[in-house]
């Protein structure tokens, strides 16, 4: 600071430098908070809601590392790598597949902000908080919303979404997979087909489910997926995923208006996250590199063993105890053909050994520990906490 005051007085002179002097030394009226003097205390505890969950010790190392700019190559060799994961996670092949800075809910008006217009016909699943939260999101745009109204506990039959199709032709559909305020997990094979003979796109949640029960976007027809990384997948809150089936692209470059969101416009988000075939562009907004590190981690993580073997462990392991969602998906059959696992080889990554990859399973439900503090864990009890 004094050798800038030092510059400031050679170039600006003895009047100018006085009042540099006074700015620079204005009294501060709000002293420094005493609990951010003391050292941080986290609390060990084995998390049993349906998110956040328990961090694998990899992606907690990963969630360490430096920070790395935004618009470097390294960070875009991250962020294919992010975009390889979730097109396995999703079992999609669509090349607007990305991650965004936020939660679930995040993802969610990301979807809506790009497909709704003022005056579009929005036909929204309304069996839980989630679809309560899709429905206030289209009244906000202004779209003409038609809500489905189940009773908690309940889920739609493909008669039940055809009725509500023909009677209010709508351009989109909202259901969630799985409902976490109520635990019920909505079947998904053959809405996806339904929606597309009424011309309307299928607008799926699957924030709470994926990686725990089978979801094929490609081939059940979802036009848009969105997930978050707080749940299943073990990974810090602030990051969801998202996917847009080419019919999805094709309604968005179709729009007679701008989005409503600068930050979320899907345009912008598809050209920074090489999605579009266009040269990156610098954008106002940056990802979080620190989260950023997480996702690719907890993918390689995942395919320590392929999708299908890491969902009948689960099953396996939900079987004596509930989850707090209350899922139970049927795995006894195979289910349609899986796309592989994104090539592992990258130099960004030192390789790791064998040690160093735990299962999914065991990231799912990590065993107890007592802190460098000496704390006891403590298990909190499982609840909807999203």
């Amino acid at each position: 600071m004094f050798r800038v005051l030092a510059k400031a007085r050679a170039a600006l002179g003895p009047r100018q430098v006085g009042r540099v002097q006074t700015m620079a030394s204005h009294r501060l009226l709000v002293p420094p908070p005493e609990a951010l003097r003391r050292p941080l205390s986290i609390p060990d505890r084995l998390l049993l809601t349906p998110g956040p969950s328990n961090l694998a010790p990899r992606v907690l190392e990963a969630g360490g590392m430096q920070a790395i700019g935004h618009m470097t190559k390294e960070m875009y060799q991250v962020m294919d790598e992010i975009k390889q994961g979730i097109q396995y996670a999703f079992q999609t092949q669509n090349p607007i597949t990305l991650a965004v800075s936020g939660s679930g809910n995040c993802a969610l008006e990301v979807a809506l902000f790009n497909l709704l217009e003022p005056g579009d016909s929005f036909l929204v699943g309304t069996n839980g908080m989630w679809g309560q939260r899709a429905l206030e999101i289209g009244e906000r745009i202004g779209a003409r919303v038609h809500p489905m109204i189940k009773e908690p506990g309940g889920h739609y039959t493909l008669q039940e979404v055809e009725e509500g199709l023909t009677r209010h032709k709508p351009v989109l559909l909202f259901l969630t997979h799985s409902e976490s305020s109520t635990g019920v997990m909505q079947p998904l094979d053959g809405y996806g087909q339904l929606c597309h003979r009424h011309q309307c796109l299928l607008l799926v949640d699957c924030v709470a489910s994926l990686g725990g029960v089978p979801i094929y976007m490609d081939q059940q027809g979802i036009d848009v997926l969105y997930s978050g990384s707080q749940k299943v997948l073990n990974c810090p809150p602030g990051t969801s995923l998202i996917s847009f089936s080419s019919k999805a692209k094709q309604k968005i470059d179709a729009r007679r208006t701008k989005p409503f969101s600068v930050l979320m416009d899907l345009k912008c988000l598809a050209n920074f996250w090489g999605c579009d075939n266009k040269p990156r562009e610098t954008l106002a907004f940056l990802p979080a590199p620190g989260r950023a590190l997480g996702p690719p981690d907890q993918v390689s993580l995942a395919l320590a063993r392929p999708l299908s073997r890491s969902r009948e462990t689960q099953a396996q392991q939900r079987a004596p105890t509930p989850s707090p969602c209350a899922l139970s998906p049927r795995l006894s059959g195979p289910g349609p053909a899986m796309a592989s696992p994104p090539q592992a080889p990258v130099p960004l990554r030192q390789e790791r050994g064998s040690q160093g990859l735990h299962e999914v399973t065991s990231a799912l439900i990590p065993r107890p520990h007592v802190s460098r503090r000496g704390q006891v864990p403590m298990v909190q009890s499982a609840g909807t906490q999203g």
